[in-house]
């Protein structure tokens, strides 16, 4: 089972305008918030919106049934022209397939440094996975099904952007935005983690900016990063690299009460 967050259908921005910032709420008022915008809609619905809310760091909870609004909203990437027009064709051709498309250039926002080439990621079912490139293949796209290094050094095209097919890990967390299923920024930091063949540019001192970068600006779920590396088999050294992050965090902010 995938874990995909229906953002568009939470009302982000008219939840953060409803409930004022400091001030706390329960559920019965979250709710009644719905409920104005669907009369119909059901209790269980409610209840998975706000877990949804709480696990993106939305709204934090503070009691039993009780709640706040987070201090810091929740990284949305673009969906570009492109990405719409390729979930569409699979979608139409592959009408049950499980799929997340998201582009590395999502990423440049927390870069200090930044590349100038860039993957469209697909990354669906591992059964799926040689279906799909033979599909994009024969639909004229620059493609390639999970490359090494060299593959991609050696053939990849000098031109801005190739789209790459991956395997989905199973449970991965990802977020629905316009209808398509893209990457969470808890997926994004994980997968530069364990992946320096796909992000050999966000490596190094450059990783170290990019999570720190991601931490300060947006809501960061350190639970559902922890489980998404624990599928990878990474879990360990990730929560070793996750501490140090935190360590780098607390030592930047007491240099800067100095």
């Amino acid at each position: 089972m995938h874990t995909t967050i229906a953002t568009d259908k939470l009302n982000i921005d008219k939840i953060r305008n409803n409930f004022r910032s400091g001030k706390s709420f329960d559920t019965k008022d979250i709710v009644a918030f719905y409920q104005e915008l669907d009369s119909d809609i059901k209790q269980t619905t409610v209840n998975w919106r706000v877990y949804s809310l709480v696990q993106m760091g939305l709204i934090n909870r503070i009691g039993r049934g009780k709640f706040i609004i987070g201090k810091k909203g929740n990284f949305i990437p673009d969906v570009s022209p492109k990405m719409k027009t390729i979930h569409h064709k699979l979608i139409k051709s592959f009408p049950y397939l499980k799929i997340c498309i998201w582009n590395t250039s999502a990423l440049n926002e927390f870069m200090l440094h930044q590349p100038g080439r860039f993957y469209l990621l697909i990354e669906v079912e591992k059964e799926a996975t040689q279906s799909v490139f033979y599909f994009l293949k024969d639909a004229q796209y620059s493609v390639f099904i999970e490359p090494t290094s060299d593959l991609l050094e050696k053939y990849a095209p000098r031109e801005k952007e190739s789209l790459i097919i991956r395997s989905l890990v199973s449970e991965a967390p990802l977020q629905s935005i316009k209808g398509i299923n893209t990457a969470s920024l808890e997926k994004m930091l994980v997968d530069v983690f364990c992946d320096d063949v796909i992000f050999p540019s966000q490596q190094g001192a450059e990783m170290r900016t990019l999570f720190l970068e991601a931490f300060n600006k947006y809501s960061v779920n350190e639970n559902r990063m922890l489980r998404y590396a624990s599928r990878r088999g990474k879990k360990e050294s990730f929560s070793k690299y996750l501490n140090s992050i935190s360590n780098l965090r607390q030592n930047i902010k007491l240099a800067a009460n100095l």
